[in-house]
């Protein structure tokens, strides 16, 4: 990726969503947009990021995110939201998950996680979509909601099957390498999150 990574911040209170923006603008060409319909309308293949509130005017955050993938833009999508995540994310093409509030610190490290994770295979990203969907529903359900949820153990099952497909790639590098991809693309952070948080 060359040149200033694009941001589409999609929020329908303003002033947070103008927020957002003043936060990415020292590092980003950032858009925003109050409405789904103003959301679509500002994306194209330019954008690199999209920051999706999940409850918007009109139409949901859900409808935005299954426009943008049924349209095939390649770009990273992070629900930031204030709804609770259930085990409805699983359903969701997207690349990561963030409750509000959310602190200046907290969303640049989230573009920047998302910029670097966009720029390896698409078996790379899949795997740190997964996982990072596995580190949502664990830091908001209890262990018995989730040994009782037959999706959360299909998703375990993905992950690992997904690792397994990486053992080829990671095979290559050698050990400065393959940290270099791992801190990149934040897989700490998120195992950290995981094993931290309750």
């Amino acid at each position: 990726m060359t040149g200033t990574a694009t941001v589409l911040v999609v929020e329908d209170e303003r002033e947070l969503a103008d927020l957002f923006a003043d936060w990415l603008a020292t590092s980003y060409d950032v858009r925003t947009a109050y409405t789904a319909d103003g959301a679509l309308a500002k994306l194209d293949d330019a954008v690199d990021v999209v920051l999706l509130d999940r409850r918007l005017p009109e139409r949901s955050g859900d409808d935005v995110l299954d426009e943008i993938r049924t349209e095939g833009y390649d770009c990273q999508v992070a629900m930031v939201t204030a709804v609770d995540p259930d085990f409805d994310v699983l359903e969701l093409g997207i690349d990561s998950y963030v409750v509000k509030p959310v602190e200046r610190a907290e969303l640049d490290d989230l573009v920047s996680r998302l910029l670097a994770r966009s720029l390896y295979s698409e078996e790379v990203q899949e795997f740190f979509a997964l996982a990072s969907k596995r580190a949502t529903l664990e830091t908001s359900k209890s262990a018995d909601e989730l040994a009782e949820n037959d999706r959360y153990d299909e998703l375990c099952a993905a992950i690992e099957e997904t690792r397994d497909g990486l053992d080829t790639l990671v095979e290559d590098l050698d050990d400065d390498d393959f940290l270099a991809v791992i801190r990149g693309l934040g897989v700490g952070d998120e195992e950290e999150d995981t094993a931290t948080t309750s």
